[in-house]
Formats: structure tokens, C-alpha cells, sequence
């Protein structure tokens, strides 16, 4: 089953349970879907769908820290649900161990030395852990190890 296809499955099962935050974050991701494919007039595939959810994530992550320093609780705890949500259909995330052991691989592969190799070691850790990782993660595991 795709992706589109079990979005499409929970969200009916969302309806049906009345379960209002998992419905309006699914209607959210379709949303997303919608737009670039009516845009595009092309057919997405889960590897396009997973990166809409991870920049959606990403969008609602950057407006909980916009909402604590506002200090609106009630708006940071509704975006948490949301990011909760869209977390369920991301495949499941490298642990700290698996990231730092996959860059240390990367940068002796790319013969990355100091910071000034860091655009080289990026490229190819974002192809490796694509989906698995987002790029915030990424790039402070290589700061830390090239520093």
C-alpha cells in the first residue's frame, strides 16, 4: 500500500472515530500533496511524499518556537500534536549511534579533514539518510565530528 493510499485509509478511520487533531493533521498532508501535484500535473511517489511531510514538520517545529517565546501554550501544544501526527508516517528515524557511525563512514570515504569539507560530506549524508534523518541532525553530527 502507498503512502497516499494508507493516508487515505487513516483518514477515513480519523473521521469515523472523531478523532479531530490525526483528521485535520491528514487533511493538512493531502493539502500538501494536492497543491504540487495539481501544480505540477504529475503523480507524487512516497519518497516525494516523505519530504513534504518532513518540510511540514519542519514548518510546524519552526512555529513552536515562534509560539513559546509568545508564550502560547495552548498554540505550541496544537502544533506538537500535529508534528505527533506526521511523525507516524515518516519511516523510522536512525538513532544518534547509527548517524554518527554512517557519517564517520562518510567523511574517511570523502577524505573530508576540516570545515572546509563539510559541503562535500553533507551531500552524500543526505542521500544516504534521506528520510531517516532530517537535515538539522545531519548537519550537527558533522559540525561535531569535522570540529
Amino acid at each position: 500500500m502507498s503512502l497516499k493510499e494508507q493516508l487515505k485509509e487513516d483518514l477515513k478511520t480519523a473521521m469515523r472515530e472523531k478523532e479531530v487533531v490525526k483528521r485535520d493533521s491528514i487533511r493538512s498532508i493531502n493539502t500538501m500533496i494536492k497543491q504540487i501535484e495539481v501544480d505540477e500535473r504529475r503523480e507524487l511517489n512516497d519518497e516525494e511524499v516523505i519530504k513534504l511531510i518532513q518540510k511540514g514538520i519542519k514548518q510546524r517545529e519552526e512555529a513552536i518556537a515562534q509560539y513559546s517565546t509568545a508564550s502560547r501554550d495552548d498554540l505550541v501544544q496544537k502544533e506538537q500534536e500535529q508534528v505527533d501526527i506526521f511523525m507516524l508516517y515518516l519511516p523510522a528515524q536512525v538513532s544518534d549511534n547509527e548517524l554518527e557511525v554512517g557519517m564517520k563512514e562518510i567523511i574517511s570515504q570523502t577524505g573530508a579533514a576540516s570545515m572546509k569539507d563539510m559541503g562535500k560530506v553533507m551531500g552524500a549524508a543526505t542521500k544516504k539518510f534521506a528520510g531517516v534523518a532530517d537535515g538539522k541532525r545531519i548537519n550537527e553530527m558533522v559540525k561535531k565530528l569535522l570540529s
